[in-house]
């Protein structure tokens, strides 16, 4: 098995030997035993605190594509609209899921490399096309940016949009997520990211108008979220729950909490200003453009000229550095260091730039 000594992948990350250790305990039958549903009860409190909600918050056992899947399938009919607004490859994406679905599907598009900041287009959008659902996307982790939400926020609520859908899977824990404060009715995380958990755990928070539209769509399926409602409350839920899953988010995110939010987003600001700044001192180009904001949790790069990715890629890890490439239109032409996590450590980042400037 290979293993490089310096990650710096966007996900999953370096999992912490506390979290680790929740999965190595014996547990019984997770719906058996009155020992889960308290330890469920308290997991979905300590997210609640993470994500800035106090609406309930679902645990599913699976990838983060679990949640923005099940998400859309529970609240969404064919023939519905939705607005997309996209600023990157899963904004994009999340469009053409919805659009799979058999929904009406108006996208609001920039550049990857912009952010979302002049929402008069936005505005204009929505009082023409009347969408029930809007979907965004937090941080974009292919393109290194990070979208102010909170006007969105402000926005669908003037406009009184039912639903606004966000993808905060690479930003809750390392920068802040205010869920009910930003009017987020379905708040969409996974485990591997900021919480650096294994990526077997998907999360998001739900509101009580996000609930009545579930009840009225009635999807049933494995992702289904409508069994959720009532499951802690019924000691029933519609599959055998991961019970090293839910230990392993409970003291990711205990550590997160006893660290204190405030100082994990400082520390996850300083190590991504550190980055940017040593990288483009190396003379590299980052990814976004002045105008856009900068994600804390990863930083996209353009690829050295003249150098391509599989070979850029190959000379890093055999330095012992493994980083990650893109997606799609940018596939072949950034790379992007993840320092979210455990992985917002400034010496691990030290090591990683140093490597860089070795093969440089």
């Amino acid at each position: 098995m290979i293993t490089y000594p310096i990650p710096m992948v966007p996900g999953p990350v370096r999992v912490p030997p506390a979290v680790m250790a929740a999965y190595q305990i014996a547990y019984g039958s997770a719906d058996l035993e009155e020992e889960f549903f308290r330890l469920y009860a308290d997991t979905e409190a300590r997210l609640q605190t993470l994500l800035g909600t106090g609406h309930p918050v679902v645990l599913q056992t699976g990838e983060g594509m679990l949640a923005l899947w099940s998400a859309l399938k529970s609240c969404l009919v064919p023939g519905d609209r939705v607005l997309a607004v996209a600023t990157g490859v899963f904004g994009y994406g999340i469009g053409e899921m919805a659009r799979a679905l058999g929904c009406e599907v108006r996208t609001l598009g920039l550049p990857y490399d912009q952010t979302l900041d002049d929402l008069t287009a936005l505005e204009a959008a929505l009082r023409a096309f009347k969408p029930k659902m809007i979907t965004a996307v937090h941080c974009e982790t292919p393109s290194g940016t990070l979208n102010p939400i909170a006007d969105l926020g402000r926005l669908k609520e003037q406009l009184q949009i039912p639903l606004l859908y966000l993808d905060a899977v690479a930003s809750a824990g390392g920068t802040p997520v205010e869920a009910d404060a930003w009017g987020i009715d379905l708040c969409l995380c996974a485990s591997q990211k900021c919480l650096s958990a294994p990526a077997d755990m998907a999360f998001l928070s739900v509101s009580p108008r996000a609930w009545d539209v579930i009840a009225a769509v009635d999807y049933a399926g494995y992702d289904a979220l409508k069994p959720f409602r009532t499951a802690l409350k019924d000691r029933y839920f519609p599959y055998t729950p991961n019970w090293q899953g839910v230990a392993g988010l409970h003291a990711a995110a205990g550590l997160l909490l006893e660290e204190g939010l405030v100082r994990s987003f400082a520390r996850h600001e300083r190590v991504a200003a550190y980055c940017r700044q040593e990288l483009v001192r190396l003379g590299l180009e980052l990814f976004p453009a002045p105008s856009a904001v900068p994600s804390p949790t990863v930083t996209a790069v353009k690829l050295p000229a003249g150098k391509s990715w599989p070979a850029f890629d190959a000379a890093l890890r055999r330095h012992g550095l493994v980083v990650a490439g893109s997606y799609g239109p940018l596939a072949g032409k950034v790379f992007r260091l993840g320092h979210m996590g455990s992985q917002a450590d400034l010496t691990l980042v030290e090591k990683a730039v140093a490597v860089i400037a070795a093969v440089l």
